[in-house]
């Protein structure tokens, strides 16, 4: 599941293009039906527009490529863009014709479909593998030119080669299959026409719905729906019943869709998300171009694409069997059925309007309630969001030489750069996969301002941090990449004192540059109603041992977390499963709700303050549905820990 959502990640990237580009050939498309004809300004459009639309392919071949690489620099692009030049140019019918030694229009009509988005996607995993297996290959000193990232291409080529000797074999029998297939359901009728609608969108994916489409829709098997409609050559009543119902699901059953997305996407992400989800649902409206909205999902939340195409099969099938059939020109939005409104052929396109209603209530209620029952990972619920720095966190230039020095630290203390092979991060601790775990030094990592290491098996390691990890996640990546080094001891970036970390507080890596006098008692209101057990009982060893600081916890009975004491809240996690305070003695506490419900991604929180805000005792700062915690397996116990003081002892008022 980890790769599709990394797939998915990655198609966005030329996703994003898309929308505009298929508005520019709708709105080229329109003005060319009201006027009669094609003029400079319908050129200049759908040229404008079909540069991209003609090319989503390619578009995904070098977007893929760079999104599913490791570090990318530009070499994993150029990796995506000879695949796709390698395979495409040998599986071409002027190609393949050479091959068999025929006139290129006796090739086989399955290699006239070779450039479609199942193969730019496979041309981008190509070049993203090959970049990240053989961009550090090293070669003898003779051939050392082409060592490296240079040799990336090189093997990319080699292994598109072999891909293409594959696809000239299989790609004939997979295009022939499926007009096999279209011939044989357009004997079932209504049922048919739901079968053909289900089936058109399970092969977006692919790129082969193209293959299905021209059995319904042109001279294939006789049927010749699209052509038939707008020559009005067909019969009425009948003719159409292949389009029909792609109406109400691209013009209103998608952007409901959209609509669920958005409304679920993390608070924080909504703005990011809000442009390519408005935009494509605009796209799907008006144009009837889909892809720019189903690629944001389909790989993302597979489950989601395939409840889409279900419903798009059940919408053909009602279409069939209502009286009302329509037909387009270009794809089945809003411009072509206004344009085809009138068409002789035309049966009650006033139902259309009203279906789509209807599709556009289900959409959003069953993309909703299906996106939070399970989770899913749509646009704005990723797991790796980016952090842009919105919530008052983002450091200044003073820091950013701490963060660095804590970086390279960590970094010696875990075995070097090239022993990292993965590096994430979560609300308080460094997440890492190791290739050597026996090179990891956990008194290094202490030293060096961890407030302690955890290695849960195999190759993992874990970091305790603070909440400021972020920083130093992103100061690991810049020293790995090279794009940073760390700064010379003993200079204005000298390294911070151990145990001490840059911004509100000090020890376990919680923030500050001054060490808190130890406290001996600090007294608190009771944050959480419930019974208060000892830290101890906590089913966790990074709380349960004391590694994040002393505190007590609480076996919860209600629902709401008030500010125990005075002070400022210093960070709002943003699934909005534990808060952290200021106190006005510069003590840091944090507020943890339940054990691992990071994993719920905010399913059953809801943050009630802001960072930055000043609170006082009983101040409401977060809710959380009790039921929903223990309904998902994790423990409620709520950790409420002193980040910045290891002597301090937390007593209840």
């Amino acid at each position: 599941m980890k790769f599709f959502q990394r797939l998915g990640r990655s198609i966005m990237l030329p996703v994003a293009v898309l929308p505009v580009a298929a508005i520019l050939v709708g709105v080229s498309y329109w003005i060319k039906s009201a006027a009669g004809g094609d003029n400079v300004v319908t050129t200049f459009l759908a040229a404008a527009g079909g540069a991209l639309l003609d090319n989503m392919p390619l578009l995904f071949a070098i977007g893929i490529s760079i999104g599913m690489a490791r570090k990318t620099d530009g070499t994993s692009a150029l990796a995506g863009l000879v695949s796709w030049l390698t395979v495409t140019t040998l599986l071409k019918p002027e190609t393949v014709a050479l091959f068999r030694g025929v006139e290129a229009s006796a090739a086989d009509p399955a290699f006239s479909s070779i450039q479609n988005a199942f193969i730019g996607i496979l041309c981008g995993l190509i070049g993203a593998f090959c970049y990240n297996r053989f961009k550090d290959t090293k070669l003898p000193d003779a051939l050392s030119f082409f060592s490296g990232k240079r040799s990336v291409a090189i093997v990319t080529a080699g292994v598109s080669l072999v891909v293409a000797l594959v696809l000239y074999v299989v790609w004939p029998i997979v295009y022939g299959g499926l007009v096999g297939f279209g011939e044989f359901i357009v004997t079932l009728g209504p049922l048919g026409a739901g079968i053909y609608g289900f089936m058109n969108r399970m092969l977006i994916p692919l790129g082969l719905h193209h293959a299905l489409n021209s059995v319904f829709w042109f001279d294939v098997a006789g049927i010749n729906d699209l052509t038939n409609f707008l020559n009005d050559t067909g019969v009425y009543g009948v003719t159409g019943q292949y389009m029909t119902g792609f109406f109400p699901i691209m013009m209103f059953g998608l952007p409901g869709a959209a609509l669920a997305m958005y409304v679920t996407a993390k608070t924080k992400r909504k703005k990011i998300v809000y442009g390519i989800l408005l935009s494509s649902a605009v796209s799907s409206f008006f144009v009837g171009v889909t892809e720019p909205l189903e690629f944001a999902f389909m790989f993302l939340a597979p489950w989601l694409y395939l409840i889409h195409a279900v419903f798009m099969g059940i919408s053909l099938a009602i279409s069939a069997i209502l009286p009302v059939r329509m037909g387009f020109g270009f794809s089945g939005g809003f411009i072509d059925l206004v344009l085809n409104w009138a068409n002789p052929l035309a049966e009650n396109p006033w139902i259309i309007p009203i279906m789509g209603v209807g599709w556009f209530l289900i959409y959003f209620l069953v993309f909703r309630f299906v996106i939070l029952r399970w989770r899913l990972k749509t646009p704005g619920r990723e797991d790796d969001d980016l952090v842009d720095g919105s919530d008052g966190t983002a450091s200044t230039a003073g820091t950013d030489d701490a963060y660095l020095a804590t970086a390279g630290r960590f970094l010696d203390a875990l075995g070097g750069p090239a022993n990292i092979v993965e590096l994430d991060n979560c609300a308080t601790r460094l997440r890492m996969e190791v290739a050597d775990v026996a090179l990891v030094d956990d008194a290094a990592l202490k030293r060096a301002g961890a407030a302690g290491t955890m290695k849960p098996g195999g190759t993992s390691v874990q970091v305790v941090y603070g909440l400021n990890v972020q920083f130093v996640k992103d100061a690991m990546e810049r020293i790995i990449a090279g794009t940073a080094s760390v700064p010379v001891e003993g200079g204005s970036g000298t390294a911070i004192e151990a145990g001490a970390e840059v911004g509100s507080g000090t020890a376990a890596g919680s923030g500050t540059s001054t060490l808190t006098p130890p406290l001996t008692t600090i007294v608190l209101r009771q944050p959480l109603a419930g019974e208060v057990v000892p830290l101890s009982e906590v089913p966790d060893a990074t709380f349960g041992t004391g590694i994040m600081g002393p505190g007590i916890a609480i076996e919860p009975s209600g629902d709401t977390v008030v500010a125990p004491a005075d002070g400022t809240v210093g960070h709002v996690f943003e699934t909005g499963h534990a808060v952290a305070l200021v106190l006005a003695d510069g003590t840091e506490l944090l507020i943890h709700v339940g054990i691992d419900t990071v994993e719920m991604r905010g399913d059953g929180f809801e943050n009630l303050v802001a960072s930055g805000d000043v609170v006082t005792a009983g101040t409401p700062l977060l809710r959380f549905d009790l039921t929903k915690i223990r309904a998902a397996g994790h423990p409620a116990v709520t950790p409420v820990v002193v980040l910045n003081n290891e002597e301090a002892a937390i007593v209840l008022q």
